[in-house]
């Protein structure tokens, strides 16, 4: 497939640009998975208090370092290419140059060795900063450009289209100014749908050319099954609806010519995995609770999870298909922690699964999947004593456990009996302790590449980059200091750039062809510059990575240039049969025979590059594996609703506050009695025989609600005189007391709440103000694309 990068440049405007990202506030509890209209003026950013700087010393490893070969030199010489986009934007309104942007647009065809200025394909028209640059689902050669036009001054927007990926656009003007990026159909990119800044809802089904508003007053929107669109809206206009609950929720399927109603007085939804959430309350006064439908809004169950309160929030954190990931907040206004539940496959049945859950004041979850191996997820509890530390589940959140000791550090004194890898997550990349994610790869099976530290707990110091062939299980000490790193030619290459260096300028980059044992060094530049991305074409199947920097110039502007580092002329040889071995996932030592490697029901076997082999797998590679079936363990099944699974214990435990064994669950307006010893299968568990708990499913024929949708909370009921009598004469007498202690405990938590500050201790309190306008996520300079959870507030609430 050939390459096309769309870079969007403007030297000085790009700069503000990178610099503005490190300074920017971010004042949302989380970022919501579905489309809304931002509200910045309505959160108050949390900080953490200054903690003690007192350094001790931290495990050290000996990374593995192998000399370049004066013809490895002589080969990334001859295939590193090094562009200069511009020198300077003076184009540009001053207005529009404060407020951050691009007005140069440049175009690449051969894997970033050359670019192109194609500004006038669209005019020199100056483009948005925050979602200028759009492209369609897979990769596609569809592109649009969102100029930044002033809403006073015009009485729509403008984009650019294009079907070829840069190599021609054609310009829109729009009927509205978009509030948000514009959302492609996940399945027909020509589908496009988008809120305006007056709340409209706007639908094209040409890319762009035609628009049509289909809705008024509305809220947020997400795709559904096949074509169907959920939005919400409130009917009046109402300021702050979703705040109150007065939101009301439609669907379309027929992409805006009929609607249907399927909730009204929500406070807000979400679309995960196939299942349709919604956030309730049922009576006036009482927390909110989730309603789930698996039938696209037709009919809605009640999840069986605890209820939030106004200080309390949902969180989905990963779904699909099979099972939701829920993250629901403890009591309390300075908690910053929770439980994490498990669902059933219908999404109402929730098990808990890893209590106190890490849910920060930041609005950041550590939650993270393992992509290149099935069931593996990273996460971060907080402790009681206020310690930081990573726990891994290998099956889906069935057990969780603490990450083992690098084979190659050695662990301080201080630490020796409690020493354990913990990896770095949101919580620390949004405190500038470390510049990247956890990264894995489908097509690199096994491989997992992290910043961590090891000791106790999380360590607040430059952490280090550690590497996992095995999906988790065993990790090393791979590279000192943070670094920004990135998956080529499906795990055959890594490679990695110093985030952080001493003087702030970078002109090698680190590459290994053995999953991040040994690397060696290239220079790619005689000049030095000043980080800014690493970027590669979307998946990880080439071998190119194009490293963005600026150098200043005499006249203090800087010049943006663009190096290419193109791989595939030193790993020439293609692989071959014998450079492959065939490696059963999951296995552990000393485990077995019977049950090694089984996870989730069944064995899988890799054929995997071997170690030694310098080789490439090319873009044909596919991933090959073979599956069987396991018997089934208590692995494979979680703990049932009602039951929890006691740390250190593959028993499920009856939990307290479900102390009878018949529990009674309203589905699809019935009442099901479930009698259980206390465990189910994990949803998409393929096992077979072994151990079989006792489960049964009693359907009583009693009415227990409308299933049709959620139920509402009503100002008004009707209540018999005789017993209205009574309550009066029962409550009057302490009516005045209970309303001035009512209002007095509001002020105070109200007053609490707005200063609520997260209070974490690291094990080396040293906390470091890096200068992140050198060391920017590579999305922020050469894509737009991101991800989305849940927001899930105390006021504005649920779904992350």
């Amino acid at each position: 497939m050939t390459w096309r990068l769309l870079v969007l440049g403007g030297a000085c405007l790009l700069l503000m640009g990178v610099r503005g990202q490190c300074k920017e506030q971010r004042n949302r509890r989380t970022v919501s998975f579905h489309q809304t209209q931002q509200d910045g003026d309505q959160r108050q950013v949390l900080s953490r208090p200054e903690r003690d700087t007192t350094a001790s010393p931290r495990p050290t490893f000996t990374a593995c370092k192998l000399p370049l070969t004066p013809l490895e030199h002589r080969v990334l010489d001859q295939n590193t290419h090094e562009v200069i986009l511009v020198l300077s934007t003076i184009s540009a309104p001053l207005d529009s140059f404060f407020e951050g942007g691009s007005s140069r647009l440049y175009r690449s065809a051969d894997y970033g060795k050359s670019f192109h200025d194609i500004s006038h394909l669209i005019n020199n028209t100056f483009i948005r900063k925050e979602f200028g640059l759009q492209a369609g689902p897979g990769n596609s050669q569809q592109v649009i450009l969102t100029a930044d036009t002033p809403v006073l001054d015009n009485t729509g927007g403008v984009i650019f289209t294009s079907t070829d990926a840069g190599v021609s656009f054609k310009s829109v003007q729009l009927p509205f100014h978009p509030a948000q990026p514009i959302t492609f159909h996940f399945l027909n990119p020509e589908y496009l749908v988008v809120i305006s800044i007056d709340g409209g809802l706007w639908l094209s089904l040409d890319f762009g050319a035609v628009w049509k508003k289909v809705h008024e007053g509305t809220q947020s929107f997400t795709w559904g099954s096949g074509i169907t669109l959920f939005f919400s809206f409130s009917p009046k206009g109402t300021v702050e609806a979703d705040r109150r609950g007065e939101l009301f929720l439609k669907r379309t399927e027929d992409l805006g010519k009929t609607f249907t109603t399927v909730a009204h007085s929500i406070f807000s939804f979400g679309y995960v995995g196939g299942f349709l959430f919604t956030s309730v309350i049922e009576t006036l006064g009482a927390p909110r609770v989730i309603y789930v439908s698996s039938d696209q809004g037709d009919h809605f169950n009640k999840a069986q999870l605890p209820s939030a309160s106004t200080e309390q929030f949902y969180s989905v954190l990963d779904g699909d298909e099979d099972m939701i990931f829920m993250h629901v907040d403890n009591p309390g206004e300075e908690s910053y922690f929770g439980t994490v539940y498990t669902s059933d496959d219908r999404g109402i049945l929730y098990s808990k699964s890893l209590e106190r859950h890490l849910f920060g004041g930041e609005g950041k979850s550590d939650f993270t999947n393992v992509t290149s191996m099935r069931g593996v997820y990273l996460t971060n509890i907080l402790e009681e004593d206020g310690r930081i530390r990573t726990v891994i589940s290998f099956n889906r959140g069935g057990e969780w456990t603490l990450l083992n000791k690098p084979q190659n550090v050695e662990c301080g004194e201080d630490s020796r009996n409690d020493c354990n890898l913990h990896i770095h997550g949101e919580h620390s990349r949004y405190n500038g302790i470390t510049p990247m994610l956890p990264l894995s790869d489908p097509t690199a099976v096994g491989l997992v590449i992290a910043h961590g530290s090891v000791g106790d707990s999380i360590s607040s110091t430059r952490p280090d980059v550690y590497v996992s062939e095995d999906g988790g299980y065993k990790w090393r000490g791979s590279l000192r200091g943070p670094h920004h790193y990135s998956i080529l030619d499906a795990g055959g290459l890594v490679v990695a750039v110093e985030a952080h260096p001493m003087d702030g300028q970078i002109n090698t980059i680190k590459f290994s062809t053995d999953e991040g044992q040994c690397w060696k060094v290239y220079n790619f530049t005689e000049q030095p510059i000043f980080f800014a991305g690493l970027t590669s074409e979307p998946g990880t199947k080439t071998m190119n990575i194009s490293v963005w920097g600026y150098r200043p110039e005499e006249d203090h502007q800087p010049m943006w240039v663009v190096v290419t580092i193109d791989f595939q002329s030193l790993l020439t040889r293609e692989c071959g049969n014998q450079d492959y071995v065939q490696w059963l996932a999951h296995a552990r030592e000393g485990g077995d025979l019977a049950t090694e490697g089984c996870v989730l029901g069944y064995k899988e076997t890799f054929r995997r590059l071997r170690k030694l082999s310098v080789c490439r797998n090319g873009r044909d590679y596919v991933v090959s594996r073979q599956k069987s079936p396991c018997p089934c363990t208590r692995e494979d099944y979680l703990c049932d609703y009602g039951y929890y699974r006691h740390e250190n214990s593959s028993e499920c435990m009856r939990q307290l506050d479900t102390a009878d064994h018949a529990l009674e669950v309203c589905l699809n307006g019935e009442e099901e009695e479930l009698r259980t010893l206390g465990y189910r299968k994990i949803p998409s568990d393929k096992c077979e025989g072994g151990f079989t708990p006792l489960r049964i499913k009693e359907t009583v024929n009693r009415h227990c609600g409308n299933s049709s949708q959620p139920p509402t909370a009503s100002p008004y009921s009707e209540t018999p005189r005789e017993k209205m009598l009574l309550i009066v004469v029962c409550v009057g007498s302490g009516i005045v007391i209970l309303v001035a202690v009512a209002a007095a405990v509001y002020t105070v938590r109200r007053m609490g709440y707005g200063n609520r500050v997260p209070t974490y201790r690291f094990s080396v309190l040293q906390l470091r103000d890096d200068d992140c306008s050198i060391a920017a996520d590579p999305e922020s300079v050469a894509s737009s694309n991101g991800t989305s959870v849940f927001p899930v507030d105390s006021d504005d609430d649920l779904i992350e």
